[in-house]
């Protein structure tokens, strides 16, 4: 264990590097993702085993995602609310013993109930694992880094669950699939525990969080999610005349409708309606349900072609998966890079654009085709477009949202591929069914079944096409926005108030043992944000956490300020000032060197305002762990009290 000596030698654990904590959590996603597509090779395998019938069957691969895209949102706000470590432990924990049930599993029902029962654990693992990234990671090149490899962990699990559970299902039969997914859990458990530190306890404000959670609008979401998947499921075989498809998908409809009502009067609402308000999140959200419409659809379809039609055995088919695993690897690798080049909106529509590609070479494949000539130029141009679309519309998904937020909007996003999975499996295996079912009138099996998969291919190209249109319209920021959000500030003194000329910005010290990154969105216009969070002598008036305030003279560079705040008297240099925008302070305090930096976008009537502060010196190398704790507590405190007090006088 990496420990530092204090001065009075305490011994105090030192936190592990952000590598080390990014690779435990993008275990977790692996994990998850891992146990959406293995079972998808062997299902004819646990169909004898298990003794399933057609729709028991259907239901092995149904369960698991009903469960999982329902809860999603759920998961994601009691991680918000109880802890996303605590959660995310939680999570995992319930996954590898359903793992373990399920491979276990000598009836349809245990087996189906056990799969159900890892989607509930999946639910809570999502979005607090993304949640928890997202606050290692808070903005900037670290961020895109961080999500290049989510993206890529989220492909490789999804690829990487055909190969293994062909592999397994060949080698010990098809209950070592849930094994080595209960084992692969129950080590993700260990890692996350041993490496990944503490969040800051419940993330709502005040000590009666709990009591916040949405209890109504939690169970009429879900229900209308579990209505709306288990129609569209069910639709595949019942046909969508059924009077129960019929009536799930109607509960579906009123049930959604009941929701939005729910959520724009409680004050706890579970989807609070700034939340897609906030940045580009819904923009995000709206494109990773069609993403996820095709991406879901598309580890289906392909294993079965090659199955079905090229006659490939479960290993050999899991084995094509690799170059579309590695192909989704490499993109989301190269995702931020190419983002920062040319901008996240030209990225994410150049890659919905070449995903559509390899669906439209898809739509090519023939009966008596192969693999070398069908699938593999495809596949790698498809893991090449998907995995830089995923990153993308991840990072937008989440873009803005304050970290109170942050687990909730990891759910949403989840939930949005999830459902919009659904939907689009659902629709486009009834459409390649119907074409199948037409050919075979005229046509060879094989020739009508490839028939099928060919509609389905091209339909998926044509759903990400229009998604990259879509994408250009709504991604792009408006550059150009009116210049009100900044027509009330205060006229400039005639002294420099604000920062001109060539020199750089001042900013926070990089090396410094500590550094925290926090932002805030606040549903107040940014005259109201800048003139309270600058007018320093009113800070104890709404700022509980600081005692009194000196200022001599006027805001501006090279002048000083005193004020006390938990019994340590600080007197800060402010070295940039730009208004409405940026302002920088800093200097000692008992050994302390701290340099503070904050930032202020506006937004129409709301203000996202951003934090970050390092601090260094002797104490803080020997209490690095304990001191960035405190200062993570005192900054989250900060904005609380800004966020209170400007929203309440707006």
């Amino acid at each position: 264990m990496n420990v530092a000596r204090t001065q009075t030698g305490r011994a105090v654990r030192r936190v592990p590097g952000p590598g080390a904590v990014l690779a435990a959590l993008a275990a977790a996603q692996f994990t998850v993702m891992l146990a959406t597509s293995i079972v998808n090779v062997a299902l004819p395998q646990i169909r004898a085993g298990a003794g399933l019938s057609d729709s028991g069957t259907t239901w092995v691969v149904n369960a698991y995602g009903l469960a999982f895209g329902a809860l999603l949102l759920a998961g994601g706000r009691v991680a918000d609310l109880f802890g996303r470590r605590r959660v995310l432990i939680a999570g995992l924990a319930l996954f590898a013993l359903a793992s373990l049930a399920a491979g276990l599993a000598t009836s349809a029902g245990v087996l189906i109930a056990a799969r159900a029962v890892q989607g509930l654990g999946a639910a809570a693992i999502a979005p607090a694992a993304l949640a928890l990234t997202m606050g290692r990671f808070p903005s900037g090149p670290e961020r895109g880094r961080a999500l290049g490899v989510w993206g890529a962990v989220s492909g490789a699990g999804a690829a990487g669950g055909v190969l293994l559970g062909g592999a397994l299902t060949q080698a010990w039969g098809w209950p070592w699939i849930f094994h080595s997914v209960a084992l692969g859990a129950a080590l993700v458990l260990a890692t996350v525990a041993a490496l990944v530190p503490q969040d800051a306890g419940r993330q709502a404000a005040g000590p009666e969080a709990a009591g916040r959670f949405d209890l109504l609008g939690t169970a009429t979401v879900t229900l209308a999610l579990t209505c709306l998947v288990w129609g569209l499921t069910t639709a595949r075989g019942a046909g969508w005349g059924d009077a129960r498809v019929l009536g799930a998908l109607g509960a579906a409809a009123v049930l959604l409708a009941a929701f939005r009502a729910i959520e724009v009067r409680r004050p706890n609402a579970l989807v609070p309606p700034r939340l897609l308000t906030t940045g580009r999140v819904a923009a995000g959200n709206l494109l990773m349900a069609l993403l996820g419409s095709v991406w879901i659809a598309l580890f289906f379809f392909l294993p079965l072609y090659q199955q079905q039609v090229l006659g490939s055995d479960p290993l050999t088919t899991g084995v094509g998966q690799l170059p579309l695993a590695v192909a989704h690897m490499l993109g989301s690798a190269l995702a931020p890079r190419v983002s920062r080049r040319i901008g996240a909106t030209a990225t994410v529509t150049a890659a919905l654009l070449t995903e559509a590609a390899g669906m439209l070479w898809l739509s090519r494949i023939s009966a008596d085709g192969s693999y070398l000539a069908d699938v593999l130029g495809p596949s790698i141009l498809v893991g090449l477009g998907l995995s830089v679309a995923f990153v993308q519309l991840t990072a937008l998904a989440v873009d803005g949202v304050p970290r109170q937020d942050a687990g909730l909007a990891g759910g949403l996003v989840n939930t949005t591929r999830q459902v919009g999975g659904a939907i689009g499996l659902a629709a486009l295996a009834t459409l390649a069914g119907s074409v199948t079912a037409h050919a075979a009138a005229r046509q060879p099996p094989l020739e009508a079944l490839t028939a099928g998969y060919r509609t389905a291919f091209l339909v998926s190209a044509a759903v990400l096409a229009a998604t990259a249109v879509l994408a250009l319209l709504l991604t792009r920021r408006n550059n150009a926005r009116p210049s009100s959000a900044t027509a009330a500030l205060p006229d400039p003194p005639p002294t420099h108030l604000t920062q001109t000329g060539s020199k750089a910005m001042v900013t926070i010290d990089e090396t410094a043992p500590v550094i925290v990154r926090l932002n805030t969105v606040i549903d107040a216009p940014l005259a109201a944000v800048w003139g309270l969070h600058t007018d320093i002598a009113a800070w104890p008036t709404w700022n509980r956490d600081i005692d009194r305030t000196e200022v001599d003279g006027p805001l501006l560079p090279g002048n000083s300020f005193r004020w006390r705040t938990h019994g340590m008297d600080i007197t800060s240099t402010v070295h940039e000032l730009v208004l409405g925008k940026r302002i920088v302070w800093g200097g000692p305090a008992a050994g302390i060197t701290g340099m503070h930096v904050w930032t202020f976008e506006p937004d129409g009537i709301r203000t996202t305002v951003r934090t970050e502060e390092s601090w260094s010196g002797a104490p803080v190398e020997a209490a690095a762990d304990d001191l960035g704790k405190a200062l993570h507590d005192s900054l989250q405190s900060w904005l609380s009290h800004l966020k209170a007090r400007a929203e309440h006088a707006a």
